[in-house]
């Protein structure tokens, strides 16, 4: 007893079945999770308790009744959590008063840890958009293409394809190894080795001497690049407070951009120079990029809420109090509030709360899988593929290369505008209504392409089209493009939050590879030649996704991790999530502790 004491810093703590033993010390414990399994598998149909108001076994409308048994429920099963309950309470009721600049005062240390490690994906966005432009470089056509009669070298279709999809590949590789590390050795030691791993992957492209090993270089560089995609946006969701997560969140698709922005001035800088540097150069400049980047990261402080899943109480408060202002937070109530919700989830998930890739795809986590999966595909099939394409346009229209990567250097400006202004709206509107409202934009401006692509080719014609696209890049970004990092990392329980955004993205970088083989055969006038018309196809996609997430998307705007684990529990619709968020905080959802009367009205039911 007196070794787990020390080891154990959360012991002693007074809890009614034993005065010394932290609940996942005491051999109790287990018997009353077992105990529980099947209360807690009847909790969600929520039959009719009272005889005030009655609920349908079916309904989604969760009242204050429903939620009084679900707590009584819960404290017959972990009466363990007790001593939790007003620090939890107080920490969560606490941290959704904090206002923006309040939160930008106590957690100042936290934003800038995030931002270091959102700033690993401007690697992905640099190389990607690398590899697609350089297939109009002189030299790069020459060094890797084959000649072809009356066009001198060039990269064929085929290999197009290849190269622009191989770093995919190897991110789903990434993804799934990272899905598996990050649990075992943390986010920070996780990106650490992705790091490491990326420094020495990035000889392959800068000393390759041919086509194919450049495509093995994509492939392995897409490793880490597939740890950075998620990693960086669960690591911002588990250190900011409510207030904050959007902003932080939404700031990983504008770290993307600003990749892209600096790989198009760079290759702006080299596309007059006709020697084998002008892409070697550009590949060159990752190590310059990744060296500080893994240097900042070796310091970073570990997410808290993966030290509490750990039972590392002790350095969860340690790196809280390294995430936030010193003697202006209390670190132990918010430690409470983690440990809550983790026992809590860890008592509503079967297998006494798994961690694993199938744990994904049970119960009330399959839905919230199904929702992260939808919500990224949506980013592939919305049109973002001919983003790309405007600068195309208008060089059809009369453009010449170097103003066409002129004008690629404004739209990725655009869309950096477009990502700081969707901060307001997601303040404003939340993150249902405003993905509803950007995908309804987006729908109405592909209608307006594909009517144009079916006039005759003009040049007035191209240049609408080039318009349009930038329209459509603007939109995009203020709506789309950030709230779907938001949502994504909302969406999933704290336990499988990794597991969970990992089986997103591997959907989303598989609707990529099907997207970049179809596209350039769409606007290609030797393939499918469809030109503008392609706006019809990504129309329909568009309107599908809109439908679907109408029926399917919830609102988790201004909604703890707690309250979000309770409505999916609930099964609640979509549409209401928001509005039944008032209903749990006025029934005290927190209170499994309760008072005499409060337990003999729950008996009463």
């Amino acid at each position: 007893m007196q070794a787990c004491k020390e080891s154990c810093p959360q012991c002693g703590t007074g809890s009614p079945s034993s005065s010394d033993v932290h609940p996942s010390h005491n051999p109790e414990y287990i018997a009353k999770m077992a105990e529980g399994k099947d209360t807690l598998s009847k909790m969600t149909a929520f039959p009719s308790y009272s005889h005030t108001e009655q609920v349908s076994p079916n309904s989604t409308t969760l009242s204050r009744t429903d939620t009084a048994v679900l707590i009584g429920n819960l404290a017959t099963v972990l009466p363990e959590l007790r001593p939790l309950d007003s620090p939890a309470r107080a920490a969560t009721q606490a941290e959704q008063k904090l206002t923006f600049i309040g939160g930008c005062r106590l957690y100042p240390k936290a934003i800038a840890w995030s931002c270091v490690l959102s700033s690993t994906l401007i690697m992905e966005g640099f190389d990607t958009l690398l590899i697609f432009n350089f297939f109009t470089f002189p030299a790069f056509k020459q060094k890797y293409g084959t000649p072809t009669p009356g066009s001198g070298y060039q990269i064929s279709s085929t290999w197009q394809f290849a190269l622009s999809t191989a770093a995919e590949a190897g991110e789903i590789v990434g993804l799934l190894a990272n899905g598996y590390l990050a649990d075992q050795i943390g986010y920070r030691w996780t990106i650490v080795s992705a790091l490491t791993f990326l420094m020495l992957s990035i000889s392959l492209p800068f000393f390759a001497v041919n086509i194919r090993m450049l495509l093995a270089a994509q492939i392995v560089c897409g490793i880490p690049w597939g740890v950075f995609q998620t990693l960086s946006t669960t690591y911002a969701a588990e250190v900011m407070p409510v207030t904050l997560r959007a902003y932080l969140l939404s700031n990983v698709n504008l770290y993307w951009v600003l990749g892209q922005l600096l790989a198009t001035g760079i290759m702006r800088r080299f596309v007059d120079n006709a020697s084998q540097w002008s892409y070697r150069i550009p590949f060159a400049l990752q190590w310059v990029i990744c060296f500080p980047i893994l240097i900042a990261v070796m310091f970073a402080p570990e997410s808290p809420w993966w030290l509490t899943r750990h039972r590392r109480q002790h350095d969860a408060k340690r790196s809280l109090a390294r995430l936030t202002k010193k003697y202006k937070t209390n670190v132990d109530q918010t430690i409470a509030m983690m440990e809550h919700t983790n026992e809590i989830e860890k008592c509503l998930k079967e297998d006494d709360g798994g961690m694993s890739y199938l744990d994904a795809f049970k119960g009330v986590d399959r839905r919230r899988t199904e929702i992260a999966c939808m919500v990224w595909i949506t980013q592939q099939v919305c049109g973002t593929s001919l983003m790309g394409w405007s600068s195309t346009f208008y060089q059809q229209a009369g453009f010449s290369a170097a103003n066409a990567f002129n004008l690629s250097l404004g739209i990725y400006g655009i869309a950096i505008i477009g990502a700081v202004i969707s901060w307001s709206l997601l303040a404003r509107f939340g993150r249902r209504r405003l993905y509803l409202c950007g995908l309804s934009a987006l729908l109405a401006i592909l209608l307006i392409g594909g009517i144009v692509g079916a006039l005759p080719t003009s040049r007035g014609q191209l240049w609408t089209l080039g318009s349009l696209l930038l329209i459509l890049t603007f939109v995009y970004d203020m709506t789309i493009g950030p709230v779907c990092y938001v949502l994504v990392a909302e969406i999933p329980s704290t336990r499988l939050r990794v597991k969970t955004v990992v089986m997103a993205r591997i959907a989303y970088n598989l609707a990529g590879i099907l997207i970049n083989w179809m596209t350039p055969r769409m606007l290609s006038p030797t393939a499918w030649n469809w030109k503008g018309k392609s706006c019809f196809f990504f129309a329909g996609t568009t309107a599908m996704c809109l439908i679907w997430c109408y029926w399917r998307l919830p609102e988790t705007f201004g909604l703890s991790y707690l309250e979000i684990d309770i409505l999916f529990e609930k099964k609640a619709k979509a549409s209401k999530f928001h509005e039944l968020r008032a209903n749990l905080e006025s029934s005290g959802y927190f209170s499994i502790e309760n008072s005499a009367g409060e337990a003999s009205a729950w008996r009463r039911y």
